[in-house]
């Protein structure tokens, strides 16, 4: 069992069960539509940062993360009943910007393809601003 450790399967246990309690249990509506990604738990199980990423954008973003920062008594009340574990985390959720950073880089690479098929579809650009790969080439660079 090397490489996963108990602090990797709690934080995986508590994801799930903050899932369940966000979904059947917390009834607030500012809390909209939240997708937990990741648990990080301290190696003695103190302390527990909570990924989340929102749906909405701007002010009801930060509105719904700052609801669950104050629901934070309420949801670990419910992870000890349901967890058996002698501490119960103290839990800190923040906003998971890995998704928004997906969406820029893509925005950017369809830009970039889009530059580069209307390039193409006019005329302009010539030869000279192609670049063409001999793959006979690239075998012969592969096998060095």
């Amino acid at each position: 069992m090397l490489g996963y450790k108990r602090s990797d399967r709690v934080g995986d246990q508590i994801r799930l069960e903050i899932a369940d309690i966000l979904s059947r249990r917390m009834k607030d509506p500012r809390v909209g539509f939240v997708t937990l990604t990741t648990v990080n738990v301290t190696a003695d199980l103190k302390q527990a940062w909570v990924y989340v990423t929102v749906l909405q954008e701007g002010a009801q973003a930060n509105e719904a993360i700052a609801t669950l920062g104050r629901a934070t008594g309420f949801i670990r009340g419910e992870l000890g009943r349901r967890l058996k574990l002698r501490y119960v985390p103290e839990l800190k959720f923040v906003r998971d910007t890995s998704v928004d950073q997906v969406r820029k880089v893509m925005a950017l690479l369809d830009e970039v393809t889009g530059q580069g098929t209307r390039a193409d579809a006019s005329g302009e650009g010539g030869d000279s601003s192609r670049c063409t790969i001999d793959p006979d080439a690239a075998s012969n660079e592969e096998g060095r």
